[in-house]
C-alpha cells in the first residue's frame, strides 16, 4: 500500500488554487490540477489500515485505499475502474463533496487525513483525458421503461443505474435544461457546467431520454405518467426554503439564496434577464443569513459580482480549530473551515440571530437588526440586499407528493420503505425528498438504492445484473 513509511515521511498537500485576484474577476473554477508526482506522494499517504474507516465515512462505500494505491502505482485505468465501481460521477463528488471519506481517515486520528478528493477528481479527470470514459449503451433491454421526476444528482443516479440494468429511462426536468441542483444551485467557480453537459452528452449517448421544462401535473398529467411507465422514480429535492418570518421581511431587496445563485448560474450560461429582475451585490453592503456551504457560495458569487461589504451571519457558535472532546474521530469534525470564497474576503459572525429590517421610503432594506446570542447585545449592519441561506426543509407538498396524496414523514419528507419505495405501489423516491437536505454524495448513493429497489421490483423481485 504505497509506501509503509509514506503516512510518516509526506506531508499532506492540497490542491492548488488560483491567485484571489485572478479567479474574483471571473467564473471560472478555483482551483488548479494537482502535478501526477504530488498526487502519486498524496496517495502513498494511505496507511493500508486494516479497517479502513474512510469506507465508513463515504456514504457511497467507494474502495478508498485500493484507488489510493493503483495511483501511486501509476495504474490510472486500473484505478479509474475501481472507481466507477462505486461512484457514477466521480466529477461531480470529486469537486462538490466535503469529503467525509477524509473525516474518517485512520491518519486523521493524530496527523492530517490522506487528499482522498483531489485523488478521485484527478482519477476521473485523467481518465476523461485519456478517452476512457465513453458511452457504453446495456447490451439488451428489459422492455421495461422508467420515468425518474427530477434530474438532479439523485435522478441522475437512479437514471444511470436503470439504464445500466437495461430498462428505458426517461428523465423529466421541470427547468429548461437538465441538471437541477447541479446546474443551478452550484455556482460556476466550483464546478464549470462544461462538466456536467460533459457527463449528460454520455448518458444521452447510451440510451436515457431528457426532457426539460416539464411540470408533471401541469405539462403532463400525472395520470398519464403512471400508466406508460413500469415504474416512477421521485427525485425532485427538498424545494421548500427556509424563511425567516421578522418584522420587515416583506422589503424589498431580501432573495432566497437559490433565487440568487439560479439567476447568476443562468447569466453565466447566457441567459438575458431582464433589468427589473436582476439580483446584483455590485457596489451595495450585502448582509448572508446562513453559515453553510450556500451561504459561502453566495458569498463567493457576490465577490464576483463586486459587492462593496459582505457579512455572513451564523446563528451557531464559531466551530473550534480542532476536534472537541464530544466530537471525536470517526465522527464528521465538526471544525472552523475556510471555503474559497470565504479565503476571498468578506466577514463572518457567528452566534447571531437576526431580529427585524428596516428600509427606505422606497419599501427597499437599508439596515439589518441583530442580537448576539448569549448576551442579547443589539447590533445593525448595513444591507442594501440580504440573501436568505438557511436550507430547506422538504419537498413541495403541493405538487406531484400532493397530488398522489404521497405519505410523509413526521419531517415532512417523503416516506419511503426499504426498496425506497413510497406508499404508493410502483412510485419510488430519492435524494433529499426522502433525506432531507443532505450532501450531493448521499443524493447519489440514493439514487443507486432506489435504482435498485426499482430493478427488484420490474424483475419480480430479482434484481438485474446490470453490465
Amino acid at each position: 500500500m504505497g509506501t509503509v513509511t509514506g503516512f510518516i515521511d509526506i506531508r499532506r498537500k492540497k490542491a492548488a488554487s488560483r491567485p484571489i485576484e485572478e479567479r474574483v474577476r471571473d467564473w471560472n473554477e478555483v482551483t488548479l490540477p494537482p502535478a501526477v508526482a504530488d498526487l502519486r506522494d498524496q496517495g502513498a499517504r494511505c496507511m493500508d489500515c486494516s479497517v479502513p474507516f474512510c469506507h465508513q465515512g463515504c456514504p457511497l462505500g467507494n474502495v478508498i485505499p485500493d484507488w489510493n494505491d493503483l495511483v501511486y502505482r501509476d495504474q490510472w485505468r486500473s484505478a479509474i475502474a475501481r472507481l466507477l465501481e462505486t461512484n457514477n460521477f466521480p466529477e461531480f463528488t470529486g469537486r462538490l463533496c466535503p469529503a467525509p471519506c477524509e473525516g474518517s481517515c485512520v491518519l486523521g486520528i493524530n496527523d492530517e487525513a490522506v487528499t482522498i478528493k483531489s485523488i478521485e477528481l484527478a482519477i476521473i479527470e485523467r481518465a476523461f483525458e485519456e478517452g476512457w470514459i465513453m458511452p457504453r449503451p446495456p447490451a439488451r433491454r428489459t422492455g421495461k421503461h422508467v420515468a425518474i421526476v427530477g434530474s438532479g444528482p439523485a435522478g441522475l443516479a437512479a437514471a444511470d443505474e436503470l439504464n445500466r440494468a437495461g430498462h428505458r429511462v426517461t428523465v423529466f426536468e421541470r427547468a429548461d435544461r437538465i441538471g437541477g441542483l447541479l446546474r443551478y444551485g452550484i455556482p460556476e467557480f466550483k464546478m464549470e457546467k462544461r462538466i456536467l453537459d460533459r457527463r449528460l452528452a454520455i448518458m444521452r449517448d447510451e440510451g436515457i431520454a431528457f426532457r426539460s421544462g416539464v411540470q408533471i401535473g401541469a405539462d403532463l398529467p400525472l395520470a398519464w405518467l403512471l400508466d406508460d411507465f413500469n415504474a416512477v422514480v421521485l427525485a425532485g429535492g427538498a424545494t421548500v426554503a427556509r424563511d425567516l418570518r421578522v418584522p420587515g421581511r416583506q422589503l424589498s431587496g431580501i432573495h432566497f439564496a437559490m433565487d440568487y445563485l439560479t439567476q447568476q448560474n443562468r447569466r453565466c450560461q447566457g441567459d438575458e434577464i431582464s433589468t427589473e429582475r436582476v439580483i446584483s451585490a455590485a457596489g451595495k453592503d450585502v448582509v448572508i443569513i446562513g453559515g453553510g456551504d450556500t451561504g459561502a457560495d453566495c458569498l463567493g458569487t457576490a465577490h464576483r459580482q463586486g459587492a462593496r461589504s459582505v457579512h455572513q451571519l451564523e446563528l451557531l457558535p464559531r466551530p473550534p480549530e480542532a476536534r472537541a472532546a464530544d466530537n471525536p474521530w470517526p465522527q464528521w469534525p465538526n471544525i472552523f473551515r475556510v471555503s474559497s470564497a470565504h479565503e476571498e474576503g468578506g466577514e463572518r459572525m457567528y452566534s447571531v440571530t437576526t431580529t427585524r429590517f428596516s428600509g427606505d421610503a422606497d419599501g427597499h432594506v437599508r439596515c439589518l437588526h441583530a442580537a448576539q446570542v448569549g448576551t442579547g447585545t443589539e447590533f445593525t449592519l448595513a444591507a442594501d440586499m440580504v440573501l436568505l441561506a438557511m436550507g430547506f426543509s422538504g419537498p413541495d407538498p403541493l405538487g406531484v407528493v400532493g397530488e398522489l396524496d404521497i405519505r410523509l414523514t413526521e419531517r415532512g419528507t417523503v416516506q419511503r420503505d426499504a426498496n425506497w419505495m413510497t406508499s404508493v405501489p410502483g412510485v419510488f423516491t430519492a435524494g433529499d425528498m426522502a433525506r432531507g437536505q443532505s450532501l450531493i454524495v448521499w443524493a447519489i448513493a440514493d439514487g443507486r438504492n432506489a435504482a435498485r429497489g426499482v430493478d427488484t421490483y420490474l424483475s419480480g423481485g430479482r434484481a438485474t445484473k446490470p453490465r
